[in-house]
C-alpha cells in the first residue's frame, strides 16, 4: 500500500503478501498455505484452491505454517509445509501440505491430515472456488464418483441448492482451444452457489451437507485429500489488459431511478443519533429502517425513542419488525401495532419476518417451526392496514432463495447481503460486488417487477444466520462473520458502497441501505477510533453521495476493469449528469475520464470522486 493502511483499512495488521509461483504460461498466487487466482497465460481458471478447517460455528481456523519451503524453477514449482489448528479444549489436528505446479499446465495440491486428539469440525477438507464471470451458464462436464460423465452448464440465475452433487471433476473451457479438468480425490465433494451469500464464485467442497455436523474426526484416523488440475489444449495468450493501462470509462443510457438511500437504526443508537442531529441533517438519508426485535427485549420504550427520532427527522421511516411467531400471530402483531400508536411513532411501512427465518435451513436441514407467511403476512396487514407492508428476509438472499416469500400479498420485497460470510481478506471482500448483479438477476427472475429493497447490507455482520453467533472483533482483525469490521471505518468501506451502489443500480431499487448512523455499522466515528468522535467516516461521504444520486435516473456507466474501477452515474430532469467513480484496489489507479470531460485522473487506493 502506497499509504498509511491503517487509513485504508482501519488496521495496521497488514495482509500476508501473496507469493506468485510460475511455471511457464501457469501462475498462482500462495497465500496462507492456500492457491489464489490461478491463471493460465493471464486468464483466470479457478479463484481458489484452499485447504479449509471450520469449527461448530461455521467459523474458520487460521492454521499456523511451518516447515515452509518454496522451490521455484523456470518450468516448474513446488511448495511444502507442516501446518496445525488448535480446537476447543486442547484438540488440535496436524496435516502436511504438498503443492507441485508444471509449465505444462498440470497442478496438483496434496494434503495429509491427522487428528492428535478427536477433533471436531463442519468441514475439513479442499473447497475449489470457480470464478463466475465469463463462466455463469456456460457449459461444463462432470464427472461423478460413480464415473457417469454428464455435459451441463454452470447455473446463470442463482441455484438456492447445490447444482451437482457426487463430484469427482469438473470440466470447463478456460478460453477457445483451452480446457481445464479439476479432479478431486479422497473424499465426496459437491457444488454450491456462493453467489448466494454474494461471493463472486461456485465453490465446490467436502463433505455432503446432507450428512450430519458437526462431526468428529477420530484420533490418529489420517485423512488424505488431492486436488488435481490439468489444463489442455491449443490456444494462445488471453487478451488479458496488462492492469497498467489506464481504466476508460463510458456511459451509456439512461434507465431507472436510483433508489431511496437508508439508514439503519437501532434502539441503542437512537440517542447517540439524536445528539448529533446536524450531521444527519447533513448527510440527507431518504429513509430511516427502524429495527425492533421484541424477541430480544425490544418493546415500548424503543418505539418511543425511534418515534423521538421520526419526529425529528423528516426521512420516510420503516419499522423492521422481527415476529416471534409462537402464539396467535393477530395477538403478537396487533400488540406491537398497539405500542407504535402509544409511542406517537410516525410510520409509512412497515416490514415483518419470522425470527426463526434469521437462521439458514442448509441442504439436508429440517425446516424449523413456523407459520405459513400468508398467515403472518395477513395478520401484518390487519395489524397496520394503512401503511406499505414489505417482507423477505432479514438476513441474506441465501434465505430468501431458499425460502420464497410470497410477494403477491406484499407491496415490496426485502433482503441483506454480507461480504465476510466466507472470506474476510481484502481482495474477496472487494471480488463479493461482482455477485450483486446476479443477485438482482436473480430476485426479479423471481420477484417479477415488485418493489424492492436491499438493506441493510454491510462489511460486518450484524447477526449470523449460519451459527450461534457473530464473532466479536475487539482487536480489529480481518474476520469472517465478525460484529465489526475494522475497514468499515476506513477509506476502503467508502470504495466498497460506491461500488456496491453501482452493482446493484440497473436492478431500479426503491430503497438501498448501506449504513446505520452511530455504532460499528455507522457514518460517525466512535470512541477509540483516531478520528475525533462523532466526526465523519470515509463513508459518510459515501452515503452522502448516494443520497444525492436518490431519484435521479440512472445512467449506464461502464468501465473497461470492473475488477479496479466501478463507476455510479445519475441524470437529473434538466440533462445533468453526476458521476461517482470508485477504485477497488490498493494502489494508484489511472482512469480515463475523457468521455465524462475530465480527461485523465489518477486515482489514489480506495478513493472515490465525482465529476459532474
Amino acid at each position: 500500500m502506497s499509504v498509511d493502511g491503517f487509513l485504508l483499512c482501519g488496521t495496521r495488521a497488514a495482509e500476508a503478501r501473496p507469493v506468485r509461483l510460475r511455471a511457464g504460461p501457469l501462475s498462482a498466487d500462495f497465500v496462507n498455505g492456500n492457491l489464489r487466482t490461478i491463471r493460465h497465460g493471464g486468464t483466470e481458471v479457478l479463484r481458489a484452491i484452499a485447504y479449509i478447517v471450520r469449527d461448530r460455528d461455521w467459523g474458520t481456523y487460521e492454521p499456523v505454517l511451518a516447515d515452509l519451503t518454496i522451490d521455484q524453477g523456470a518450468d516448474a514449482f513446488c511448495v511444502g509445509y507442516t501446518a496445525s489448528c488448535a480446537g476447543p479444549g486442547e484438540s488440535r489436528l496436524a496435516f502436511c501440505a504438498t503443492i507441485k505446479g508444471w509449465a505444462d499446465g498440470r497442478l496438483e495440491f496434496d494434503v495429509s491430515a491427522l487428528p492428535e486428539s478427536d477433533f471436531e469440525t463442519n468441514r475439513c477438507g479442499f473447497c475449489i472456488l470457480h470464478p463466475i464471470a465469463g463462466l455463469a451458464g456456460s457449459p461444463v462436464t462432470v464427472e461423478h464418483t460413480v464415473g457417469s460423465v454428464v455435459d451441463t452448464t454452470l447455473p446463470d440465475l442463482i441455484d438456492p441448492w447445490q447444482p451437482f452433487k457426487d463430484l469427482r471433476a469438473i470440466t470447463h473451457a478456460v478460453r477457445p482451444g483451452l480446457t481445464a479438468e479439476c479432479r478431486m480425490e479422497g473424499d465426496t465433494f459437491e457444488m454450491e452457489d456462493q453467489r448466494n451469500w454474494s461471493d463472486a464464485s461456485y465453490k465446490t467442497y467436502v463433505r455432503p451437507l446432507a450428512l450430519p455436523w458437526p462431526y468428529v474426526l477420530p484420533a490418529g484416523e489420517p485423512v488424505r485429500q488431492t486436488i488435481s488440475l490439468r489444463i489442455a489444449g491449443d490456444a494462445g495468450p488471453s487478451a488479458t489488459a496488462s492492469g497498467n493501462e489506464p481504466v476508460r470509462i463510458e456511459l451509456g443510457e439512461a434507465g431507472p431511478r436510483l433508489p431511496d438511500i437508508g439508514l439503519v437504526i437501532f434502539p441503542e443508537d437512537v440517542e447517540a443519533t439524536l445528539a448529533n442531529l446536524p450531521m444527519l441533517a447533513k448527510l440527507g438519508p431518504q429513509q430511516l429502517l427502524l429495527h425492533l426485535d421484541p424477541t430480544r427485549g425490544h418493546g415500548l420504550e424503543a418505539l418511543r425513542a425511534h418515534a423521538r427520532l421520526a419526529a425529528a427527522c423528516p426521512a420516510a421511516t420503516t419499522l423492521e419488525c422481527v415476529v416471534a411467531c409462537t402464539g396467535d400471530l393477530d395477538a403478537e402483531l396487533a400488540a406491537v401495532a398497539d405500542m407504535v400508536r402509544q409511542a406517537g411513532l410516525r410510520l409509512d411501512a412497515v416490514a415483518v419476518s419470522p425470527s426463526v427465518d434469521r437462521q439458514s435451513t442448509p441442504p439436508g436441514s429440517a425446516w424449523p417451526e413456523c407459520p405459513p407467511l400468508e398467515d403472518v403476512y395477513a395478520a401484518a396487514r390487519r395489524a397496520f392496514p394503512d401503511i406499505r407492508l414489505g417482507g423477505g428476509m432479514f438476513s441474506y438472499f441465501t434465505e430468501l432463495n431458499r425460502k420464497r416469500v410470497p410477494a403477491g400479498l406484499l407491496d415490496f420485497v426485502t433482503h441483506c447481503t454480507c461480504p465476510i460470510v466466507h472470506a474476510a481478506d481484502d481482495l474477496s471482500v472487494m471480488q463479493s460486488l461482482e455477485a450483486l448483479p446476479f443477485i438482482t438477476r436473480s430476485a426479479r427472475a423471481i420477484f417479477g417487477d415488485r418493489p424492492y429493497r436491499i438493506g441493510p447490507s454491510t462489511i460486518a455482520m450484524r447477526q449470523n444466520p449460519y451459527g450461534g453467533a457473530t464473532k466479536d472483533n475487539f482487536d480489529g482483525q480481518r474476520i469472517a462473520m465478525a460484529n465489526r469490521d475494522p475497514r468499515h471505518a476506513a477509506q476502503f468501506a467508502a470504495a466498497w458502497t460506491i461500488g456496491y451502489a453501482a452493482r446493484v443500480a440497473p436492478a431500479g431499487l426503491e430503497m438501498l441501505t448501506l449504513s446505520s448512523f452511530t455504532g460499528p455499522f455507522g457514518v460517525l466515528a466512535a470512541s477509540g477510533e483516531p478520528a475525533a468522535e462523532g466526526s465523519p467516516r470515509p463513508i459518510f461521504q459515501a452515503i452522502s453521495a448516494l443520497c444525492g444520486l436518490a431519484g435521479l435516473a440512472h445512467v449506464a456507466a461502464k468501465t473497461s476493469d470492473e475488477t479496479r474501477v466501478l463507476a455510479l452515474a445519475g441524470r437529473s430532469t434538466s440533462g445533468e449528469t453526476i458521476a461517482w467513480l470508485a477504485n477497488l484496489t490498493a494502489d494508484d489507479v489511472q482512469v480515463d475520464a475523457s468521455k465524462l470531460g475530465e480527461g485523465r485522473l489518477v486515482m489514489p487506493p480506495y478513493a472515490i470522486i465525482k465529476i459532474d
